[in-house]
């Protein structure tokens, strides 16, 4: 576990929550006491789950005191978090809904946000029809690539090879030119593009119809849910404004992701504020959401259950929509 306490930490903390001073105040001062004051957050370096990590601040305006992160990875995090090792954890919406698919004992509480990845091509790839029979490569987007093959009526299992084995380094070999395409979360996409690979064939962010869902969503432990529901709703409320604050202040964010030692690289962390729309989370639905991504992975054989199942089985978005209706722009 990690608590993070530097100086700088703390100045961009503070200018971070003066800014939070501007974002619509929390509501209710009758509201009831909360149940616990501890919280425990997943951390992965993806920069994408920015508001996660910047939100410190405004969990502790919203009475939290013992605010805790706790390093994983993104292969197990959803296991992770089933075991209790922490209580919440932004993640890909797709692996949400394949981990509530597994029985693990999760609920998915809030959307985040759009966006998050590009998939670029070789030289003569214009589109994903034209992958058929190509080489493409990913870490952390199996799952999506599939789906998106699917999509233009591909067979992903074979019209397509993925090589999304680490040890295999598909990054590397894209760059090298031994693979056809590659599909990229960040920092991923700022690193190609800072290389010179410009072409982009999808970017979720802004292409439809993945643009019009949430790309990731905020998991947490279903036995946190059910005990704690007033720090449920506290939050999401705190991760709510950090996403308002990942799309007004970039800079101050980017920084603090830096200097919270969540990234490396303030450049790369400040493009992907600036590339996804942080700010939109209020005009997305999170159960359409996990319907749509649901209904995807059913159909390509990635899960089991049914859309229907999934939700009832592993959402709880109640919190979600009483902010959407509280926190108004």
């Amino acid at each position: 576990m990690q608590i993070l306490q530097t100086r700088r930490y703390f100045l961009s903390g503070a200018a971070l929550a003066g800014a939070a001073a501007l974002l619509p105040a929390r509501r209710g001062s009758a509201e009831p006491d909360l149940e616990t004051t501890s919280v425990r957050l997943g951390k992965t370096p993806v920069i994408c789950f920015a508001p996660q990590y910047v939100c410190e601040d405004l969990l502790r305006m919203e009475g939290f005191t013992d605010i805790r992160y706790v390093d994983t990875k993104a292969s197990i995090q959803g296991q992770d978090l089933a075991e209790g090792k922490y209580d919440f954890a932004s993640n890909v919406t797709a692996q949400n809904v394949v981990f509530v698919d597994s029985s693990l004992p999760i609920t998915l509480v809030a959307g985040i946000h759009a966006g998050c990845y590009e998939l670029f091509p070789s030289d003569g790839i214009r589109n994903i029809r034209d992958l058929k029979g190509k080489r493409v490569g990913t870490i952390a987007a199996t799952d999506l690539l599939e789906m998106m093959a699917a999509f233009v009526d591909l067979d992903p299992k074979k019209d397509l090879t993925i090589i999304d084995d680490p040890e295999a380094k598909p990054l590397e070999q894209f760059i090298q030119g031994k693979l056809d395409a590659y599909m990229a979360l960040p920092p991923e996409p700022q690193l190609l593009h800072a290389r010179g690979f410009s072409d982009v064939i999808v970017r979720t962010a802004t292409d439809r119809p993945w643009s019009q869902y949430f790309c990731c969503t905020l998991a947490a432990r279903r036995d946190f849910v059910a005990r704690n529901p007033v720090a449920t709703k506290r939050v999401i409320r705190a991760m709510l404004k950090a996403a308002d604050l990942c799309a007004s202040e970039p800079e101050r964010a980017a920084r603090r992701l830096v200097d919270g030692g969540f990234v490396d690289n303030y450049e790369y962390a400040l493009q992907t504020l600036n590339d996804n729309p942080y700010a939109h989370w209020r005009d997305y639905d999170a159960e359409d959401t996990v319907r749509f991504y649901a209904l995807r992975l059913h159909e390509v054989g990635v899960i089991k259950n049914l859309p229907q199942r999934i939700i009832a089985d592993g959402t709880d978005f109640r919190f979600f929509d009483e902010l959407k209706r509280e926190l108004k722009a």
